[in-house]
């Protein structure tokens, strides 16, 4: 057997050098991209609870579905005076089935949280206070961010930030939560509730927690 040159032997292996830079180059260039091109998270899907024929929960004449409406409007324009982009599950008082509640959201599932607000409500007519609910582990610093702050902001009692299996945040694919803000079968918030001043602290509450967890995951 003849061996090769060593020229040649030399410029294969100077070749195989060469070849091993480009694709380590083009390894770490594919690593950056993800980063450099990852979706901004800048829409808030508002979802307002209930509607329609569907009332949620009730004291007398007043109904969750119509507070957690007027909370969502609320939430709506405070969020896009700061520059937010905003889907509604439902404007006005009508009933939206939890599949389409869904179907809406996931739409919108990669550039957007999910924020679902309702009214509690109990047997016991004592308990009262503010909880925030997530399903998947990775909504759990949303849901407790917009819990710190409606807490803070009404001076409510701090009920915790809960896991719970609700449709509309098992189903959907972006962070998901579901706040309630107060509830109707206590007298003490049942009044509170009905005005619009609460209503008002609870929305921007609620849209400054969305905020400053927009500003953490971007």
């Amino acid at each position: 057997m003849t061996s090769q040159p060593l020229t040649h032997r030399i410029t294969a292996r100077t070749a195989l050098i060469r070849g091993l830079l480009c694709l380590l180059c083009m390894a770490v260039a594919a690593l950056a991209v993800p980063q450099a091109h990852a979706r901004k998270i800048d829409t808030v899907v508002i979802d307002a609870g209930h509607g329609g024929f569907n009332l949620g929960q009730r004291n007398g004449q007043v109904y969750e579905k119509w507070l957690a409406l007027d909370v969502s409007l609320r939430l709506d324009k405070y969020l896009r005076k700061k520059g937010v982009k905003t889907v509604l599950t439902r404007r006005s008082d009508v009933f939206i089935s939890l599949p389409e509640r869904v179907r809406i959201a996931n739409r919108y599932s990669k550039n957007s949280i999910f924020v679902s607000v309702h009214f509690n409500g109990a047997s016991n007519r004592n308990a009262h206070g503010l909880e925030t609910f997530h399903y998947s582990r990775n909504s759990k610093e949303l849901a407790a961010r917009i819990q710190t702050e409606i807490v803070r902001a009404t001076r409510r009692r701090d009920r915790g930030v809960k896991q719970a299996r609700f449709h509309v945040i098992r189903n959907t694919k972006q962070q998901a939560v579901l706040v309630e803000c107060g509830f109707l079968t206590n007298a003490r918030e049942l009044k509170l509730c009905k005005t619009g001043k609460y209503r008002q602290a609870m929305a921007e509450a609620i849209g400054r927690g969305v905020l400053k967890h927009l500003k953490a995951i971007n």
